[in-house]
């Protein structure tokens, strides 16, 4: 009798997918994916042999209805490991992780999921041969895995970035092609990939950037400059570069089209453009799309929601998120997501990975990479250039946040880019600096909050940026009634800040008053232009950013941006308040705190001053560092659990959905959603008005009845609805402090 991968309930089994040919299918979709990275034929033989324990009588019966679950990814993992030769240990972590996760080698996991390491998952696994029909191609010409390889830590590290690759390959296969065969069975159609081509974007991109005429007055001439010098270089040959252009200097549609063009110069598939904060991403993905003119050319994806969780281990049941797979030309992303993705283990968060290979990779803001873990970042990052046939470009505002050694400097830099290793793309970064330096920055000392509110109250219109939401939202509080006082925090959902940032452009192209306090979210490419900024004490990048927004278009012969040290309790997050003594520091020594050697005095104290160590600080079992758990764990033995539980790069946030009010989720929309299926097409809708909060908060507020958990038994915690509409403030977003003491409020 012929072995079946997956039935349908409650028809016959002549509609059911035979096993045979869903091994041969996601071989296929599995080989096409890693031919990227020339491993075509080490995808193939993963995806013939994933799901060989589908083969025994017990699964069988499960899908007949007749006992329960029964594991089936060990077997072929077992085959690929007995078999397959120097490759066979890397495949079979493929195929034994492809639902639970790429496990640790040989030691347990305390920490991360899957638990078993995948030494115990062979051996508990019987052993199969191949059903009817199936051949596994020809080894031969596939190198041993250590060939080539230098003989030190890289090795390592190499080898499991491989495997990494190649799991996303199987896995993303494996998800489509499942999905697949359940579209065909019920009828529905497929809703995959992009008709157009990376040529008819550019055509657009072209058509856009000529819509604004020839360039009028010395800031918008310096711009058509700096496009015209960055696209020239798109011939270059594929790898790493920097983009060193001052805030005001049109980076992000330049960095665009230097993308676009070397794409198409070189037969890459992609864009992905890596923004440090989630509020960016939307912004960034609307100025794409109005200027590709192709809404669905953009994949706009930030890790709003564990997909994760959503992983489905039942087979004989129809998926319940597709998740996103990045197959769309331009590719909008946070760090977070991007970063975490290339460390993670679970499927739904690796299957996107083999996009990378071949794609241009723009990471903006580059110096905004966490301290603990800027080694292994880069490190991923330079392999893709190494290996993958990817271009990075480090996009910042403030080299040189990671370069070592730059001017003859010669200080020592582990894990750092060369200025020989990545090519400037600009023309002439100090020039640069010099050209659009329009704001003076001034040291205004220590001050309160009373008076700062006052001085704000004093101008018309003005931009004041703290560290925390609730320090803005205590200062928003002196400034409510002044005329045109706005407030703007990651605590305000998707949608209300899009409106606040509307209204607040229009009170400044009509001069009246905007008196506007926000947190940092307001410093990474907003594009606003106020003429007098105060920024509460920061890292000097934060301080570049927030004078950005002060006389950006350069119309303004006296702009400031006041530095001020807040004498209130309200203390910035470690990390902030690290950044601020550095920058205090360099604004004793240097006179122009944004000058070159400011900002390479700053960096060199933040970055290459701590060693080794503190670059790479993530605790992996019993390792200290990434890297040094990779060097330190044995051929082929790699910890990808403990790595995947350690890598984080902001301790994770939850969502919480806002509902009713102006900025809510509607009644009637949330009475739509309760009859939607599928977790991923309600994600979606729901991203609009959603905020993202420390999970011990929510569960605060679900104790107290102030929050509920939606479709649970659907879903389980996944979606969270706030309840008590009184804790969200139509100027200044969720409050969540005290949910105990609203007299009068019916939870």
């Amino acid at each position: 009798m012929n072995p079946y991968a997956h039935s349908v309930p409650h028809e016959d089994p002549a509609f059911w997918e035979p096993l045979s040919a869903h091994l041969k299918a996601v071989a296929n979709a599995a080989g096409n994916h890693a031919q990227a990275f020339d491993a075509e034929i080490l995808a193939r033989s993963a995806g013939l042999l994933h799901d060989l324990g589908k083969a025994k009588p017990g699964f069988q019966a499960y899908l007949r209805g007749e006992r329960g679950s029964e594991p089936h990814s060990g077997e072929g993992a077992r085959f690929a490991a007995e078999n397959l030769g120097p490759w066979g240990r890397l495949v079979a972590y493929c195929i034994a992780g492809h639902h639970a996760g790429l496990a640790n080698g040989i030691v347990p996991s305390e920490r991360g999921k899957p638990a078993t390491p995948l030494d115990v998952r062979l051996k508990q696994a019987e052993r199969l041969d191949l059903p009817a029909g199936i051949t596994l191609p020809e080894l031969a010409g596939a190198p041993a895995p250590l060939a080539g390889l230098p003989n030190d830590d890289t090795a390592n590290f190499r080898l499991h970035f491989f495997t990494r690759m190649l799991f996303s390959a199987l896995v993303d296969a494996d998800f489509l092609e499942t999905e697949a065969f359940y579209d065909r069975v019920e009828g529905r159609a497929r809703e995959r990939g992009w008709p157009g081509t990376l040529d008819n974007l550019a055509e657009a991109l072209d058509a856009h950037l000529a819509g604004f005429g020839p360039p009028a007055g010395a800031v918008n001439q310096l711009r058509a400059e700096i496009l015209a010098h960055v696209r020239a270089q798109a011939a270059e040959p594929p790898g790493l570069f920097r983009l060193t252009v001052p805030t005001g200097g049109g980076k992000t549609l330049t960095s665009l089209a230097f993308a676009l063009d070397h794409a198409r110069r070189h037969g890459l598939s992609r864009v992905i453009y890596v923004i440090p904060y989630t509020s960016i991403v939307e912004q960034t993905a609307a100025v794409f799309r109005e200027a590709l003119k192709d809404d669905d050319a953009v994949l706009e994806h930030h890790s709003s929601f564990d997909w994760e969780e959503l992983d489905d281990p039942c087979e004989g049941e129809r998926l319940k998120l597709a998740a996103q797979n990045w197959d769309r030309p331009v590719i909008v992303t946070t760090a977070v997501q991007f970063f975490e993705s290339l460390y993670a283990n679970r499927p739904s968060k690796c299957r996107k990975l083999h996009r990378l290979a071949q794609s241009v990779i723009v990471l903006d803001e580059a110096q905004t990479l966490p301290l603990k873990l800027l080694r292994p970042c880069l490190a991923a990052v330079k392999e893709l250039a190494r290996g993958y046939g990817s271009t990075v470009v480090f996009c910042t505002a403030t080299q040189p946040a990671l370069l070592r050694g730059r001017d003859g400097d010669g200080f020592p830099a582990p894990e750092g880019l060369a200025p020989e290793e990545a090519r400037e793309l600009a023309p002439d970064p100090p020039r640069l600096y010099a050209a659009f330096r329009r704001v003076r920055v001034r040291d205004a000392g220590a001050i309160d909050d009373a008076t700062l509110a006052e001085r704000l109250r004093a101008q018309e219109q003005v931009l004041a940026i703290v560290n925390s939401t609730e320090h803005a939202r205590a200062l928003f509080g002196r400034l409510r009634e002044a005329d045109g006082a706005r407030h703007l925090s990651t605590r305000m959902t998707a949608e209300h800040r899009r409106a606040v940032l509307a209204d607040i452009r229009r009170r400044l192209a009509k001069g009246v008053p905007v008196r506007v306090v926000s947190t940092s979210l307001i410093e990474a490419g907003v594009d606003v232009d106020f003429p007098q900024v105060w920024r509460e004490l920061a890292g000097i990048d934060s301080i570049a950013q927030a004078a950005g927004r002060c006389n950006r278009e350069g119309w303004r012969e006296e702009a400031k941006t006041f530095v001020f040290r807040t004498t209130e309790d309200f203390r910035p997050p470690a990390d902030i308040e690290q950044f601020a003594r550095i920058a205090a520091e360099v604004m004793v020594e240097h006179d122009d705190l944004l000058a070159p050697q400011a900002v390479r005095a700053y960096f060199r104290r933040l970055f290459w001053d701590r060693g080794a160590d503190q670059l790479d600080a993530a605790e992996v079992g019993s390792h200290h560092g990434i890297l040094r758990a990779l060097s330190e764990s044995g051929a082929l033995n790699f910890p990808f659990a403990d790595i995947a539980a350690a890598f984080r790069m902001i301790e994770g946030g939850v969502p919480l959905i806002i509902t009713g009010g102006d900025w809510g989720l509607a009644p009637e929309e949330e009475a739509r959603l309760c009859h939607v299926p599928h977790a991923g097409a309600i994600a979606r809708a729901l991203q609009r008005c959603q905020v993202q909060i420390p999970p011990r908060r929510r569960q605060e507020l679900i104790a107290v009845g102030a929050a509920e958990i939606w479709r649970e038994s659907d879903f389980g915690e996944q979606f969270v609805f706030l309840r008590n509409e009184g804790l969200y403030d139509a100027d200044t977003g969720l409050s969540f402090e005290n949910p105990w003491d609203l007299g009068g409020m019916q939870f």
